[in-house]
């Protein structure tokens, strides 16, 4: 186990690891890949680590799903109608709060730009989860960790 700000991370993955192809998609989320690339290493992620025990918190680290807003200014520099699944997805808590429900974890979920390791230990240290998963998504590819206070959790 790796020790980082007091940190012990139980688990981790990415997307895409050697084998790796293009991530399933999920209902809701369409065109861009940033959302399958968060949930398929957060998923790899969880499968590694075993069933959560206590809260577990998520936070996602990204600058944001950038074909998404992409596609979205098109359309708006067109005149065109922008669909409501754009809104949505574009939202980088709509994919943590899908791993969030799908994964049945209990505790806050909280995006970031940067800091992840340093937004657990503050959710970790007040007692808001017990354990918090990671992802970060950038580009095409996405990671993921799973961190605790201690070996015990």
């Amino acid at each position: 186990m790796i020790e980082v700000h007091d940190l012990v991370v139980l688990a981790e993955a990415r997307w895409p690891e050697p084998g790796d192809g293009v991530p399933s998609g999920i209902p809701g989320f369409v065109e861009s890949a940033f959302n399958p690339l968060a949930a398929a290493a957060a998923e790899r992620c969880l499968e590694r680590a075993g069933r959560p025990a206590g809260a577990t918190g998520v936070v996602v680290v990204t600058a944001g799903d950038r074909v998404s807003a992409a596609a979205v200014q098109e359309l708006v520099a067109q005149g065109k109608r922008v669909g409501p699944l754009f809104f949505f997805q574009s939202v980088p808590n709509s994919i943590a709060g899908w791993i969030a429900a799908k994964w049945d974890l209990r505790g806050p979920v909280v995006c970031v730009t940067d800091g992840g390791f340093d937004e657990a230990a503050l959710l970790i240290g007040d007692g808001d989860a017990d354990r918090v998963l990671i992802v970060q998504v950038a580009a095409d590819e996405a990671s993921a960790q799973i961190v605790s206070g201690g070996e015990s959790v």
